[in-house]
């Protein structure tokens, strides 16, 4: 399989203005329903696009766990942290097969516009089991195959929300839910068994 993961070397684009119009972070946060106190891991970072208004959701009795196989852009994240003094999130340079986050510690296991990026899938959402509480929730926020190429990846790399739900349905999440978020996403979630 071709190398599909977001070069660092255009992090930049993560930060684009547009992106706040075509993928308004309150619109997913609202989605997801994110709420006070809640730990969140948001695997594949990047630059915290997510994961800083995610913070500003779960509140200091909430933490952000800001997962990334690049340290490239846990770097960036960590100079946009300092710069907001903003003390609960903790970055976490690992795969999202392999987080390394303690067993049961995360209310929600979010990976956003990184799902068409794994190679193996299966591990990513084992591994989302290993770290959900009871009960927490997996949400997968990734690129409509019906929507322009531009500004996402190509074409060929996306995959349809079907394959995402039917990944979840077959490792043994439940209450799939599927929808469409912003202008050109669509976002699957579903619940561990209590």
């Amino acid at each position: 399989m071709r190398n599909r993961r977001f070069p660092a070397s255009e992090a930049h684009r993560l930060d684009l203005p547009a992106r706040r119009i075509w993928l308004p972070p309150a619109d997913v946060l609202g989605a997801m329903a994110v709420q006070s106190g809640q730990t969140i891991a948001d695997v594949g970072a990047g630059t915290g696009y997510f994961s800083l208004p995610l913070a500003d959701t779960v509140g200091l009795q909430g933490k952000i766990y800001a997962v990334d196989a690049q340290n490239e852009m846990l770097t960036l994240l960590r100079q946009k942290l300092d710069e907001a003094a903003i003390p609960n999130v903790e970055l976490i340079h690992a795969e999202a097969g392999n987080t390394t986050l303690p067993r049961c510690s995360c209310d929600l296991f979010f990976a956003a516009n990184v799902w068409h990026e794994f190679e193996d899938r299966g591990s990513v959402l084992k591994e989302a089991a290993r770290v959900l509480k009871a009960g927490g929730q997996v949400a997968i926020l990734d690129w409509r195959t019906d929507a322009p190429s531009e500004p996402g990846p190509p074409l060929d790399h996306r995959l349809d929300s079907s394959t995402a739900a039917y990944a979840l349905h077959s490792q043994g999440f439940q209450n799939i839910t599927v929808a469409h978020i912003g202008l050109y996403s669509w976002l699957v979630q579903g619940e561990i068994k209590p």
